[in-house]
């Protein structure tokens, strides 16, 4: 590694931390309702919505009726973005005349979108007009987004102490009002800022045709244009990760320059961070936000150097060919280098982002393994807005869980006791990313039809179809690559996994949040099991990884582990 490797990775963690803070107390205020330095700006956009819509921001509703908004608002929106891919060669701003999507395919991606997982079984600027890619997918970008965040704050208001009178409530606020909130101040302005940002460092923003273009070989070629830049905004800081262009951040369209790849990757957990310290002030105790933070990043720094480590590893088979060892570029971002591909590959499945800037499918089996089990872990290092972090209170929960077990109490977290109904739910939970990888993944593979769509032959291939429907599942949306996924079954079954990982968490989390808020808060004293220090970072750490490698390390060791020992390390 050369020095300004060191320098990217400070950097990286620099725009992401000092901001985060204060991003949390802002998301606080703004879900709460207080007034912000928006506020004047917004207010009226946000009080004109609500009109419009009939919705009263004073009312709450019981998990129930939060959840059934949401399913309601999530099928509204998959209608319409199927609708819209399937009969995209009717509709307008479509200068390339391009065809409507196979209706299995429409399938896959408008779950996809609506998922947040944003897999995409096609190239872009191929496949979809300049409608689809703005009315259709830049929109679920936005609303996919915001409906994780608006789980978390029902999460975060179902933990916390809401005041006096509401500690034994079963509101949980207003779907309408959190989704309004979510989008108009926590997504738009960002990404209003970055899309600039992007426009000024090169990345294309137009309604114009495609440019056809002859090369010094006197080869025709067709450069593919388009509003890029709005999409890959919130594509970033959505947690999103689908790509306007097929090769996704490796396209120089998307990501131009090195300050690009810079604040892209800084964009992908910046607003997953900042939640972090949002859950603080729900609970007032920032305590537990540092606490979250330092294990979430303590799971990042062993992937993220086991990843550079096992990537800078000149490749033993190449032993006896007269060649200098060095690392291996191959699927690497050469403009950036090795350290800025591994950054953004372990980045990008720490959260369920899905964004590349390198080929996962060319990574060292250890680098690649590491990207699997960010992902199997049910991406709660960082995750998407607001699924990452209520993905990770489960796993709090847990952790507080096995406490109890451990010294015979009854267990409870900030002051709300775990009792069978809590358990059941948090068990529930456990078995989404099983079903989706585990079930599916061996009925693809047990079939010879589905198989086929592997490329390489061995351990390798076998990760190659075990990383497709981890990625689904985990509402991830990278690749490894040279998985031929877009065959019926793939898009169908592929489909199955996204709503799974998504729902299968969506609604216990909503479930447990309306328990919690219905129990009464007891006083913390002394005897009550700390969830702010050392020891609790720890237990909190080695219960994901057992959990994660309890359910999954028989299928990494017939996959990455044996593809790396038969390599010779």
């Amino acid at each position: 590694m050369h020095s300004y490797d060191y320098w990217l990775i400070l950097a990286f963690f620099a725009l992401v931390l000092v901001p985060a803070p204060f991003l949390g107390r802002f998301y606080y205020k703004v879900m709460e309702g207080q007034r912000t330095w928006l506020t004047p700006i917004l207010g009226p956009v946000e009080r004109g919505c609500y009109r419009l819509a009939g919705v009263d921001p004073q009312a709450e509703q019981s998990w129930q009726k939060y959840a059934l908004a949401l399913l309601a608002f999530n099928l509204a929106g998959f209608l319409l973005l199927f609708a819209i891919l399937l009969f995209q060669d009717h509709l307008p701003l479509n200068p390339q005349n391009l065809p409507g999507q196979e209706w299995t395919l429409a399938l896959n991606t408008a779950i996809s979108f609506v998922t947040n997982t944003n897999w995409q079984a096609y190239s872009g600027e191929a496949s979809l007009s300049y409608l689809s890619q703005m009315v259709g997918l830049t929109v679920q970008n936005f609303v996919s987004a915001a409906t994780g965040l608006a789980v978390l704050v029902a999460l975060c208001r179902g933990i916390g102490r809401r005041g006096i009178g509401r500690k034994s409530t079963p509101g949980l606020g207003n779907f309408w009002v959190d989704m309004t909130r979510a989008t108009l101040y926590g997504l738009l302005p960002l990404c209003l800022l970055l899309a600039l940002y992007l426009v000024w460092q090169g990345v294309p923003q137009t309604f114009a045709q495609y440019v056809n273009a002859v090369t010094m070989q006197g080869v025709d070629q067709v450069i593919p244009l388009g509003p890029a830049a709005s999409q890959i905004a919130i594509k970033q800081l959505g947690t999103n990760g689908g790509g306007f262009f097929g090769v996704n951040s490796a396209h120089p369209f998307e990501n131009p320059t090195a300050w690009t790849n810079l604040f892209e990757l800084a964009s992908i957990i910046l607003i997953p961070v900042a939640l972090v310290f949002t859950f603080g002030h729900y609970v007032k105790d920032l305590r537990q936000s540092r606490a979250i933070v330092a294990c979430m990043f303590a799971l990042f720094l062993i992937g993220g150097a086991t990843s550079l480590w096992a990537e800078y590893q000149p490749n033993p088979t190449l032993n006896n060919v007269a060649v200098e060892q060095t690392a291996p570029l191959e699927g690497k971002e050469a403009r950036f280098g090795t350290t800025a591909t591994v950054l953004w590959s372990v980045t990008t499945t720490a959260a369920s982002n899905g964004s590349v800037n390198g080929m996962h499918d060319s990574l060292n089996p250890l680098t690649g393994m590491v990207a699997l089990v960010n992902m199997m872990v049910g991406e709660v290092i960082f995750g998407g807005v607001g699924a990452g972090l209520y993905g990770m209170l489960l796993n709090v929960l847990i952790a507080v869980f096995l406490a109890g077990l451990m010294i015979g109490r009854t267990p409870e977290y900030l002051g709300k006791k775990l009792q069978a109904k809590e358990v059941q739910l948090l068990v529930v939970t456990l078995m989404v990313m099983p079903i989706g990888v585990l079930v599916l993944g061996a009925i693809a593979a047990s079939l010879p039809g589905p198989v086929a769509a592997v490329s390489n032959p061995g351990p390798h291939g076998f990760s190659q179809l075990l990383y497709a429907y981890t990625s689904a599942s985990a509402n991830n949306g990278s690749a490894f690559g040279g998985f031929g996924a877009n065959t019926p079954f793939h898009n169908l079954m592929l489909g199955l996994g996204m709503l799974i990982g998504r729902f299968g968490y969506i609604l216990p989390v909503l479930a447990l949040a309306g328990s919690l808020a219905m129990k009464k808060t007891a006083p913390i004293g002394q005897n009550s099991f700390p969830t702010h220090g050392p020891l609790f970072v720890t237990l909190l750490t080695v219960t994901i990884l057992l959990v994660g490698g309890l359910t999954f390390l028989p299928t990494l060791a017939l996959g990455p582990i044996a593809e790396h020992l038969s390599m010779g390390f």
